[in-house]
């Protein structure tokens, strides 16, 4: 389950439609030397409809300390906003994508802090994985909640309409969204294992399409199609075969024989992050 959102910044309405929404996302700034000047109206529409409000900061080369000192001095969040860095600039490397996260959960405790990137800068430029609180993913090429990377997500940008920038949370509903932003729980929650003896042919849940959905976005799709995905079939033992093999290989775990086979054991299925369902 997932919340619906949008992001806004200059380009858009002050006075936006939030029918359906649960959060916004609204740029502040940009280096440390622009300022959304919709900014405060449009922080304030999200407000006054209730909305999980969220901040985010166009990250430009030059001093990173700066710019995230100029960003939390306009941006002036309040209890239970969320903070994010726009990494999208060329000029802009890893070192200070890091930089700027890590800088901005030390000036900000009491706010979660997201990375914001599209698919070609966290698969081909980004080196450390490192994402603050959460990932916001820009994949408008998949369906909504589906962006195509193996590391567990926060929000997805999945498409724009009309001039905005539409989005998805990870979350059960906007009250988990809420709770979460203002640091009421360590979450998006993922499956918990629930044994080797669970997995057999013929189950039907919506654990496994959950499950489905993970193993095709990690690159370990066997299957034939996606009708009846909450069917653990032979699509299944394949797709997750594959998947440990993988993880084997990336975590160098030696595993050979039975720990490459079905059923899929507690270490790689805390690793494949099945959303909480």
């Amino acid at each position: 389950m997932t919340v619906n959102g949008i992001d806004v910044a200059s380009y858009q309405n002050s006075s936006y439609g939030t029918a359906g929404l649960g959060f916004v996302i609204v740029k502040a700034t940009e280096g440390t030397g622009y300022i959304n000047p919709k900014h405060a109206a449009q922080v304030a529409t999200g407000r006054t409809h209730g909305l999980v409000v969220g901040h985010y900061h166009f990250a430009k080369a030059g001093p990173v300390a700066d710019q995230v000192a100029y960003f939390l001095r306009h941006a002036a969040p309040q209890a239970g906003d969320i903070l994010a860095l726009d990494w999208e600039d060329t000029a802009v490397s890893a070192a200070d994508k890091d930089a700027w996260l890590k800088q901005a959960q030390a000036a900000a405790p009491g706010h979660r802090v997201l990375l914001y990137c599209n698919r070609d800068f966290w698969l081909n430029r980004d080196r450390t994985s490192q994402c603050g609180d959460g990932l916001w993913i820009a994949d408008p090429g998949a369906a909504a909640g589906h962006p195509r990377v193996e590391h567990a997500w926060t929000v997805h940008q999945y498409s724009e309409t009309g001039g905005i920038d539409h989005d998805v949370a990870n979350f059960a509903d906007k009250a988990a969204l809420r709770t979460w932003a203002a640091k009421g729980v360590a979450a998006p929650a993922y499956e918990p294992f629930p044994g080797a003896s669970w997995f057999t042919v013929g189950r039907r849940s919506p654990i496994v399409a959950a499950m489905h959905d993970r193993l095709v976005a990690v690159g370990c799709d066997h299957y034939a199609g996606s009708a009846n995905k909450d069917l653990i079939g032979s699509g299944d033992v394949a797709s997750y075969e594959a998947w440990q093999r993988k993880y084997n290989t990336q975590h160098d775990k030696g595993w050979t024989g039975a720990a490459l086979k079905w059923p899929p054991g507690k270490e790689t299925w805390d690793a494949l992050k099945v959303p909480n369902v």
